[in-house]
């Protein structure tokens, strides 16, 4: 009696096909898209040498409503806090459609 084997198929399907499947597809780039924006916030306050509470100042808020832009678990952070952290490090802040 022989064995055969057989070979595992190797699915078609891209993780974003995941997913979208799974109805997760526009929360996860939301959330990817947030933190991309909050670490370059970072960067350019480390290039700048400017401190959480500095920023804080700069963008008219509390040390504690900036942390939550630095926060991946928070995903409400608006378009306007955004543009406010941009403008307070001299940079501005550009939404495309691609």
């Amino acid at each position: 009696m022989s064995e055969e084997k057989t070979k595992g198929r190797v699915s078609e399907e891209t993780f974003d096909d995941f997913l979208a499947g799974q109805g997760m597809l526009e929360a996860c780039e939301d959330h990817a898209i947030k933190e991309l924006i909050a670490e370059q916030v970072a960067e350019a306050m480390a290039a700048q040498g400017v401190t959480k509470v500095e920023m804080a100042r700069r963008m008219k808020t509390s040390r504690r409503q900036l942390d939550r832009l630095f926060d991946p678990a928070v995903p409400s952070v608006t378009l306007a806090t955004l543009q406010r952290a941009a403008n307070a490090l001299g940079r501005s802040l550009r939404i495309e459609l691609v």
